[in-house]
């Protein structure tokens, strides 16, 4: 009796575990696209978020710093994104109101603004990564710009078990890209640049997606630009797409110092 409710008892335990490592497998209703309705259909869901609100934490690792901050987030596309970076206690540290052309940083704690023209040098002064605007605005909402894919057909396009894998090559630099898709979410997991001998120098991952508003966004991001040793982590705790009337405004004090550079 004893052995018998020893084995009922690591069943019990065992079976949820076992099963839970088992990856589901695509079911037979899961239509298989060619992949130009598939990057159509990724495209037109990225497009379909026109403005986007979300809280956490955001990481960044570089051979200087090596840190992770609590951070709010709006973005108004095309060009406008606000953030607020906050430490223990809810207590504000900077805000940043960011566009394709220009910038204005809040530094809270002590009382100066930083106004001037937006390019890759502010944005690496800001988040501690090399980005361009448009990657930002892209990474802040778990994106990938397929644009330039619409017109060009992958060099190699294959479904390995729940995954579309998407190859193009770049004549011109001689680098890859290579994009991982879920066939049920249809949204992209994981993408790389590799360079001509096939070594990753950049790659990001998406996880934890949930459905908002019918579309999979995801609230865990990575990117890595492996050749500048440079990582940006994002995990969002809440996040709020196409909310009516969203506005992006900067409150400064009157007796702040204001510098422009």
């Amino acid at each position: 009796m004893k052995y018998k409710l020893l084995i009922i008892t690591c069943v019990t335990i065992l079976f949820p575990l076992i099963y839970g490592c088992i990856p589901s497998k695509p079911t037979e209703s899961i239509e298989i696209l060619p992949s130009e309705r598939l990057v159509k259909k990724l495209e037109a869901n990225r497009r379909k978020i026109k403005n986007f609100e979300g809280n956490g934490t955001v990481g960044v690792s570089t051979p200087e710093l090596n840190t992770s901050i609590s951070f709010n987030v709006k973005l108004i596309r095309p060009d406008s994104v606000f953030v607020d970076f906050y430490g223990p206690f809810g207590i504000d540290l900077a805000q940043a109101v960011i566009s394709s052309n220009y910038f204005t940083f809040y530094d809270m704690m002590n009382n100066v603004v930083y106004k001037g023209r937006s390019d890759n040098d502010v944005l690496k002064r800001i988040f501690k990564v090399d980005l361009t605007f448009n990657e930002l605005m892209d990474i802040l909402v778990g994106s990938v710009n397929l644009t330039v894919k619409l017109t060009k057909e992958p060099d190699n396009y294959e479904v390995v078990y729940d995954r579309y894998i998407l190859s193009y090559n770049e004549n011109n630099s001689g680098r890859k890209s290579k994009y991982f898709v879920d066939v049920r979410e249809l949204a992209i997991t994981k993408y790389q640049i590799l360079n001509s001998s096939d070594n990753i120098i950049a790659e990001g991952t998406y996880s934890k997606f949930r459905v908002i508003e019918n579309i999979s966004i995801p609230y865990s991001i990575k990117v890595e630009r492996k050749t500048e040793k440079q990582q940006l982590d994002i995990e969002y705790k809440n996040i709020v797409v196409n909310k009516d009337n969203v506005q992006i405004k900067l409150e400064i004090p009157d007796d702040a110092e204001i510098i422009n550079l």
